[in-house]
């Protein structure tokens, strides 16, 4: 195993790496996608999944295996989204039309997506600077000339097509998302590197920001369930796969934890510093680092959850956004996949009672009015999704929420369908894309 030297989560001293998390997966015989009921299957292997409960996505298998019906119905709203990504990708960080401003096309750049021209194009200035924020307005130009919309495609591909394959035993599915994570991660001629030095950057004010590893820290814990998906037998996700994931995991957790962006969005105390902590923490436990995994879930029940979180389950932070609703369930999203983290390594974030009774039980709660349409949202809103919810309420329910099990019946489900019984852990359900 490679050696590294990590300096201590937010302190600063050295931290001793733990053992190496073990995980031996062995694959079994994969079902098809309509189970007859009188079938004899293998037992479902259980993947070490580092959010979801691995042990109920294999309980959830072997009831589909079993002839489960509403099971069977949300396994065809999965594979109607996985077979739409079948006919797109593989994607690769070195064919966006210019360079990240480092000169590397393996290098990760997107585009602040707030930021926008305040004066006319013109010869001698051709963006238009200075660029100025407004809140909310998403400039359209982030979707052109970056990775940003591709790094998207293949968070939310590899996903969908990983669980399409757990779930259903399809080889298609399996094979097309080990091609679209090779090239993205690990082929020599179209692999990222493993650093974010690039991301949402500002026309003539920043080459990056610390701020762009939200572009990441959002989702990428997805795609380390993909990966343990994938890891229980999956054809065409070979050792040396595996090997290559772990090898850039290791060394994109190093960077995170000490380049100076990384410190930066560490420190930082709303929803990005939340989204941080969830990626930190998923990656160690991913590349078996348990101790620091274990570290950063503690911390967060006085640093985030104490800070972040009113006594009333209101989030200041996001509530003073144009778009209130969709921060305060997206914020919510990484407080819970956290807490899914926590349940991994015996740190119980639900638990938690802050100072002034502040704690995700009530976070959640104070969306249940606008979440169940049975009261408007009473804050600025610039395009209110009920369903954006969705996940974070039966996050909420499972945990132990007798008011969240109460909504759950009334919740909007979300375009995709409501998926939450074959991945039991919160996802952004909403987009602020067009």
């Amino acid at each position: 195993m490679r050696s590294r030297t990590r300096r201590r989560w937010r302190l600063g001293a050295l931290l001793a790496s733990s053992a190496a998390l073990a995980a031996v997966l062995v694959p079994t015989t994969s079902s098809s996608a309509t189970p007859a009921t009188h079938a004899t299957y293998a037992k479902p292997v259980t993947p070490a999944t580092v959010v979801i409960d691995g042990a109920r996505m294999s309980r959830a298998k072997a009831r589909l295996d079993s002839g489960d019906r509403e099971l069977r119905r949300t396994v065809r709203q999965l594979t109607a989204t996985a077979d739409s990504w079948l006919k797109q990708g593989p994607w690769t960080v070195t064919d966006k039309p210019k360079p990240a401003p480092s000169g590397d096309s393996h290098d990760y750049l997107s585009q602040a997506p707030y930021w926008w021209p305040s004066q006319p194009r013109t010869e001698e200035n051709p963006w238009g600077c200075p660029y100025v924020q407004r809140d909310g307005e998403r400039n359209p130009e982030v979707d052109t000339g970056t990775d940003r919309p591709d790094i998207g495609k293949v968070f939310n591909s590899t996903t969908s097509l990983s669980l399409a394959w757990y779930y259903t035993g399809e080889k298609k599915y399996a094979r097309h998302a080990a091609d679209i994570l090779r090239t993205w991660f690990l082929d020599p001629a179209t692999r990222m590197n493993p650093n974010l030095n690039h991301g949402q950057f500002i026309p003539c004010k920043y080459d990056g920001r610390a701020i762009g590893i939200i572009d990441f820290s959002q989702q990428y814990t997805s795609v380390l369930d993909a990966l343990a998906i994938l890891e229980t037998g999956a054809p065409g996700w070979t050792g040396a796969d595996r090997a290559g994931m772990r090898a850039w995991n290791e060394d994109f957790l190093d960077w995170l934890v000490n380049s100076p962006f990384g410190k930066e969005e560490s420190a930082a105390r709303n929803n990005h510093g939340t989204f941080m902590d969830m990626q930190v923490a998923g990656l160690a436990l991913a590349t078996g680092d348990k101790a620091l995994a274990r570290q950063v879930v503690e911390d967060a029940r006085a640093e985030r959850i104490d800070t972040q979180i009113e006594g009333d389950g209101t989030q200041p932070q996001e509530l003073a956004r144009t778009r209130s609703y969709h921060y305060s369930t997206f914020s919510l999203v990484a407080h819970t996949r956290l807490a899914d983290i926590g349940r991994h390594v015996g740190v119980n974030l639900w638990d938690h009672r802050g100072p002034d009774g502040q704690s995700l039980f009530k976070a959640v709660e104070y969306l249940l009015p606008a979440a169940t349409a049975s009261a408007p949202w009473p804050h600025p809103e610039l395009k209110f999704d009920r369903y954006a919810a969705s996940d974070i309420v039966h996050a909420a329910a499972d945990a132990g929420s007798k008011k969240a099990k109460a909504a759950v019946p009334r919740l909007e489900e979300p375009p995709l369908g409501d998926l939450w019984a074959l991945r039991p852990a919160a996802e952004q359900l909403d987009s602020i894309a067009p």
